[in-house]
């Protein structure tokens, strides 16, 4: 079967000095499911796969055992070319995401010609609650959605939603820092209007200060809208 195979090579690459790497990196998840497969090798392995007529079957087999069978899934999902079949694909493998590298590494090429259509699926995994789906939701937005399809509606859609959990404020923090490259006057007003938890805001001005995109003057006025949690009046 597929997934044997599948499993059988994910072993034959495995690196064991990485995994041990990665199993510090990502401490959400359970050690023993790292194989330690290197990025580029698991790209490779999902070219060769994609085009497999049996490759449904791997996708289907889920919950995976291990974290690197997730992230060769994101990466198979990320090379569908029919939109229909790719969104199907990533709304069934979305509530088994369990951490941040596989949710960042899975970014459909496909979307990329759907922008009108996707903005509905959007809007649902931002409202789910689940934090790696709303990540994810806020990632699409990210990738999508700053340039000549931005909407000031998709920040304010970010800048709503409220959770404690770390993975979700990081990726709002990436996502308006990238939004004042791209879109500075849209998003500087949810930091001069404190529109953010404190957290937050002060990351967002931190990974915007560190980005090369964004110039030396405009990131000392940034610096001066950093606040200290006893100052920040935080809303809704």
């Amino acid at each position: 079967m597929i997934i044997d195979e599948i499993r059988e090579e994910l072993f034959r690459l495995q690196d064991t000095e990485y995994r041990d790497f990665q199993s510090r990196l990502i401490p959400s998840t359970e050690g023993a499911s790292f194989i330690g497969v290197r990025t580029p090798a698991l790209r490779d392995l999902a070219k060769k796969l994609a085009g497999r007529e049996d490759i449904d079957l791997f996708l289907s087999d889920l919950p995976h055992t291990y974290f690197d069978e997730n992230q060769l899934h994101a990466f198979v999902i990320s090379a569908i070319r029919d939109y229909g079949a790719c969104l199907e694909a990533v709304e069934r493998f979305l509530p088994y995401v369990d951490n941040w590298a596989t949710c960042d590494q899975m970014s459909p090429k496909v979307f990329r010609k759907h922008r009108g259509e996707l903005t509905g699926p959007i809007r649902r995994w931002l409202g789910s609650g689940e934090t790696y789906t709303v990540r994810f939701g806020m990632k699409m937005l990210m990738e999508h959605y700053l340039d000549e399809d931005f909407d000031p509606a998709y920040p304010e859609a970010v800048a709503r939603i409220r959770s404690d959990e770390y993975y979700v404020r990081m990726m709002q923090a990436w996502y308006f820092a990238t939004a004042l490259a791209k879109q500075y006057d849209a998003a500087v007003k949810y930091l001069e209007d404190r529109r953010l938890d404190v957290w937050t805001h002060n990351k967002t001005i931190q990974k915007a200060v560190e980005s090369y995109r964004i110039g030396p003057e405009t990131k000392e006025y940034l610096r001066g809208l950093k606040v200290s949690r006893g100052a920040h009046g935080e809303s809704r």
